[in-house]
């Protein structure tokens, strides 16, 4: 029989072929923590309309919940550093700013493979069973990453690296072998706050806690209804996702553009103009984002986030690219292209409203005409 070390010497080497850069090992009942500080969060609130957080939260707060037969978690990251300072996009306002996760490939469909074949061979030298998770079942990878030595959750609450900083993919692999694990990483934060400081909608209530009711990368990519009034406007041009908090962390200093160049990215994809962006049909939409996380939300939510992005941009000129959205179909389009209007030209706004709001059957998009925006 192959002894423990032996394998995992082989999986690491493995590993680093197939392009992972880190890679560690937990008991799969390392973090017996979890449950009681995931029930803190939904007790908050915190996971918003994300009810499956909820509805999955016994097997969610531990792996052998989740599969009782699981000894050891593996974990590996890619490195997704970005080629330059995604917060520079913020100061160009006719341009849409797109989390640095999603501007290529879906990272979900990228790693899978690679963990099915790192997965395979696992068992194919111990005879262990395996199971592969990529954010997609009811896993807490980034505090088991932290058991397995891959870094630390920072009071941003993702994981942060001395080799990546916060870019980093995680995968995990859940396995019936007990394998040897990694030595915990410890808190590395020290005093710092600059995550905490920079969030436009002080979605931090407290260090390593985030109410995600009130996070940009919640509201424009989980939430399905109107981006609520008050966080419209520190929205700016984030139309998918924000990295701020992310890319503001010091611990980037050490950090190297991603090797990968599917995770790189694409040129159309690095800060679009928003004045193209609020033009796409469905299908448009679809051949544009052909690959990317950003197609999951759909054309509407993400004409929604486009259409506050505008608002956003005190630029005048788009204000004919708005008015054709108050004839959508869509409660959520009509509703920004409202907003939209008011901040850029209120006195044609004004006058629109004579002819629009008596048609208007949804009281929500109503009430878009007359609401105070200041």
């Amino acid at each position: 029989m192959i002894q423990p070390d032996a394998i995992v010497a082989e999986l690491k080497t493995r590993a680093t072929a197939l392009g992972f850069e880190s890679f560690g090992i937990a008991p799969a009942d390392a973090r017996p923590d979890l449950p009681e500080k995931l029930q803190t969060a939904l007790d908050a609130g915190w996971h918003g309309d994300m009810e499956w957080m909820a509805e999955t939260a016994t097997r969610r707060g531990s792996p052998t919940q989740l599969w009782p037969e699981a000894k050891s978690v593996i974990l590996l990251g890619i490195n997704y550093g970005p080629q330059s300072d995604p917060l520079a996009l913020l100061g160009q306002p006719g341009r849409g700013a797109i989390s640095v996760y999603a501007r290529n490939r879906d990272y979900h469909e990228i790693i899978k493979g690679k963990l099915k074949e790192l997965a395979g061979l696992l068992a194919r030298r111990s005879g262990a069973e395996v199971k592969v998770f990529v954010d997609t079942a009811p896993l807490m990878e980034k505090p088991l990453a932290e058991a397995a030595g891959l870094g630390w959750q920072g009071k941003h609450t993702v994981l942060v690296s001395r080799e990546f900083g916060s870019w980093l993919f995680l995968g995990a692999i859940l396995t019936s072998a007990e394998l040897p694990g990694d030595k915990p990483h410890a808190q590395s934060c020290g005093s710092c706050t600059r995550c905490l400081d920079i969030c436009p909608t002080n979605a931090f209530p407290a260090p390593f806690q985030l109410d995600s009711r009130r996070c940009l990368a919640y509201l424009s990519v989980e939430h399905k209804g109107q981006i609520p009034l008050e966080f419209r406007a520190p929205m700016g041009n984030r139309i998918y996702g924000c990295d701020d908090c992310l890319a503001v962390c010091p611990w980037n200093k050490f950090a190297s553009i991603s090797r990968e160049a599917r995770l790189r990215a694409r040129d159309e994809l690095d800060g679009p103009a928003l004045a193209d962006l609020v033009m796409l049909d469905d299908s448009a939409f679809r051949t544009l984002f052909a690959g990317s996380p950003v197609k999951r939300i759909g054309l509407h939510r993400f004409l929604r986030n486009v259409l506050i992005g505008i608002g956003n941009s005190a630029d005048s000129a788009m204000v004919p690219l708005i008015e054709p959205h108050l004839e959508s179909d869509n409660e959520l389009v009509r509703g920004a292209a409202i907003w939209a209007l008011r901040r850029l030209a209120p006195e044609r706004a004004n006058t629109l409203s004579q002819a629009y709001l008596p048609r208007e059957n949804n009281p929500d998009v109503a009430r878009e005409w007359t609401v105070d925006i200041a």
